[in-house]
């Protein structure tokens, strides 16, 4: 029977089983957990975390969110909004160790250009993303991974707009440039953000 029930609770979407974990149900919240805790992660790592902080920042946020869930109403997606609430507690958590002033201190500091390798060198997004100034993985993270606007990780990270949309228009910059195909051609951007 109890095969049964977990096979319905896995057939459901994302909005029914919120539904569902507003009432108490906690083995639809633990489906949510299981489907989009592993894209969370990913995200809490894009934006610097190492993996065992990427963990329990994760953790955090999904305790947050089932503390929360009754917020949500499917108005966007949930992995959307988990993810959300994963950036800003990551964020907090870098607030806490004083780690975000230093991302004021890398605005104006050079980068060193990435290490020019075989032309058939292939590199992944993970590889590209850590090439970026902190500033810059923190702000294309939040923005393109998290789903915030531009407005939106300014507020989270308490920096002027104009900065976080340099950092971001720098980091894509910088992203297309390491990511291009070997043939030369430039990677289109994906999406607009403001």
């Amino acid at each position: 029977m109890s095969g049964v029930i977990q096979t319905s609770i896995a057939s459901l979407h994302d909005v029914e089983l919120s539904t569902l974990a507003a009432t108490g149900e906690r083995r639809a919240f633990g489906e949510l957990v299981r489907r989009h805790g592993s894209a969370v992660r990913g995200l809490l790592r894009r934006m610097g975390a190492q993996a065992a902080e990427a963990d329990d920042v994760a953790q955090d946020a999904f305790l947050a969110a089932f503390e929360r869930i009754a917020e949500f109403r499917g108005e966007g997606t949930f992995a959307g909004w988990v993810k959300r609430i994963a950036a800003r507690q990551y964020l907090r958590r870098l607030q806490r160790d004083r780690r975000l002033s230093a991302l004021s201190a890398d605005e104006g500091a050079e980068e060193a250009d990435p290490a020019a390798g075989d032309a058939d060198h292939r590199i992944d997004l993970d590889e590209a993303l850590k090439g970026l100034s902190a500033a810059e993985r923190l702000c294309v993270s939040m923005c393109y991974g998290a789903g915030l606007s531009h407005g939106e990780a300014a507020d989270a990270l308490n920096l002027p707009l104009g900065t976080v949309k340099s950092h971001v228009k720098r980091g894509l910059d910088k992203l297309r440039t390491r990511l291009a195909p070997s043939d030369g051609t430039a990677l289109e951007g994906r999406r607009g953000n403001g």
